[in-house]
Order: structure tokens, then C-alpha cells, then sequence
């Protein structure tokens, strides 16, 4: 963890929800880079992303922690405290992940 944060008790082992940013996968959209909940699996996109919905999920649901999940960049960020943790494993992917090109 990071001594910046305080969220350490929101890290979970998560099951991924898709394979690819769940809401961009439903409406035939595009994403950068995608970002894993560490307390629920959301999978969403980057904020590099046209539709932002890792950030999106935050907001909806309060969930502190988020994963670099794809390609998976061994890094964690708390929205809360805005800073960089470390997790304590990486999630493994639930793949082959839809690749743009």
C-alpha cells in the first residue's frame, strides 16, 4: 500500500467482469487502456478513453481502487487519495481481451 492511501481494506482478489470494458463491449465502442475494480471486477476504460467508465464507476459506486489491467501494468490508483499503491498480486486476465487497433 501506498502511504498515501488508506484503502487497503477495499483490495480484493476480484473476478474480471468482461473481457473488455463491459459498457464499451455493449454499445460498440472503442477504448484505450482498461482498468479492474479491485472491490467489485468492474472492468472499465481509461480515462485516455472517449467514455471514461472506470471513472464512471467510481462515481457510481464509491469503490476506491483500481487495477492497470490491460496490458497489465502492475500498478494500482486510489480515486480517493489520488496516488499510486501497490497491490498485493495482479489479477491474471480473463482473455484473449479485444485489442484496437
Amino acid at each position: 500500500m501506498s502511504e498515501g492511501c488508506s484503502h487497503g481494506d477495499a483490495i480484493h482478489e476480484v473476478t474480471p467482469s468482461a473481457k473488455g470494458c463491459e459498457e464499451c463491449l455493449k454499445t460498440g465502442d472503442w477504448w484505450v487502456h482498461l482498468r479492474l475494480c479491485r472491490t467489485c471486477g468492474h472492468v472499465g476504460c481509461c480515462d485516455d478513453s472517449p467514455n471514461k467508465h472506470a471513472t464512471a464507476h467510481y462515481h457510481a459506486t464509491a469503490h476506491p481502487i483500481i487495477e492497470g489491467y490491460d496490458p497489465p501494468e502492475g500498478w494500482g490508483w486510489c480515486y480517493v487519495d489520488e496516488t499510486f499503491v501497490e497491490l498485493p498480486d495482479q489479477t491474471p486476465q480473463v482473455g484473449p481481451i479485444k485489442r484496437w487497433v
